[in-house]
């Protein structure tokens, strides 16, 4: 109980962070014997709780992100709805071949993340347009490629955080803390689709108590990486970003 609690508490850190949490408490599930399925579901179900505090702690960042959000909300949503529908009908090794190629390109935007900004930023002026303004077609992008990772997402947890920092840092003129506080909110919507998926296709498989001892140290977790989470300097949580993805990389192929 001790060990899935601790694992709880660090991947709701992680999560509010970077993302990949589930990096975490899934192969300690495993570990302590647990089915595979059965961990898979009781994990999804317990981090839900986690990206609620992550989210909350992030509050401030998301202020003024409201006319864009209401426009990715909708595609995470659609997206995780999706993702849950393909994963009772699609073998899991469809999904897990792929994300290893995902989460390199994720992390390649991620670090070229601010040249992309500037490049775009001098477009703009030279096209006479504030560098805030984002055109119509690199929003109906953002919001396919919110979309997409929503249904990468409802299917295949692990890692959407930082596919979608990824994305928004291609595509946004925005710092990577309020990024990240989108992050967080659009990933919480996933979380709560695929957690009701599981409950409703597969309740009697779930482990609850799990579950609960997850949700609680997640629920702690994510205030603690939020709250120090927000003072780190771009560079150090963008490092933070890449180390972690390099580390679930790792562990992806090696379980692979």
């Amino acid at each position: 109980m001790l060990l899935i609690g601790v694992a709880g508490f660090g991947a709701g850190a992680i999560n509010a962070l970077v993302g990949s949490g589930t990096l975490i408490t899934f192969p300690t599930l495993v570990a302590l014997g647990y089915p595979p399925v059965t961990a898979t579901m009781s994990n999804a179900v317990g981090l839900v709780a986690g990206s609620v505090s992550g989210t909350w702690g992030y509050r401030a960042e998301l202020r003024g992100q409201g006319n864009r959000l209401r426009w990715q909300l909708p595609a995470s949503l659609a997206g995780a709805v999706l993702g849950a529908f393909l994963l009772l009908h699609l073998p899991e090794k469809v999904f897990a071949e792929v994300v290893p190629v995902l989460l390199i390109l994720a992390l390649v935007l991620v670090v070229a993340g601010p040249r992309i900004q500037s490049w775009t930023a001098r477009r703009a002026e030279v096209a006479g347009r504030s560098p805030e303004h984002i055109t119509p077609g690199r929003m109906a992008v953002l919001v396919l490629g919110t979309f997409a990772v929503g249904v990468y997402g409802g299917y295949f947890t692990a890692a959407q955080g930082i596919l979608l920092v990824g994305v928004m840092g291609a595509l946004l003129p925005e710092s990577v803390q309020r990024m990240n506080a989108a992050k967080n909110l659009l990933a919480l919507v996933v979380n709560c689709v695929a957690a009701v998926a599981y409950s409703v296709v597969a309740f009697g498989r779930i482990s609850w108590s799990a579950a609960a001892l997850i949700a609680a140290g997640s629920l702690l977790g994510g205030f603690v990486g939020a709250r120090y989470g927000r003072r780190l300097s771009p560079t150090a949580l963008r490092g933070t970003i890449v180390v972690v993805g390099l580390i679930g990389l790792y562990r992806l192929l090696a379980v692979s």
